[in-house]
């Protein structure tokens, strides 16, 4: 199985977190979102399969490159 990990691009504010560990996901489902200055970033599933690990939780603040989830593909 492959690992698919998820860096964040930018740094924010977890608003949402719309999944939680041991959920299957479709490629392409959103996991979370960010708040980036009062805007709303979605984060998407780069594969389908089970979160293995999900870093983030509603309200952390969050930095650029900071590991958020990991996506066991099928």
């Amino acid at each position: 199985m492959a690992s698919h990990g998820i860096e964040l691009e930018t740094s924010g504010s977890v608003w949402k977190t719309l999944v939680k560990v041991g959920d299957q996901v479709s490629e392409g489902q959103e996991l979370f979102i960010l708040e980036v200055m009062k805007m709303e970033v979605p984060y998407t599933a780069p594969a389908s399969g089970t979160v293995a690990e999900l870093g983030v939780s509603e309200g952390d603040v969050v930095e650029e490159g900071q590991r958020a989830a990991v996506i066991e593909a099928e």
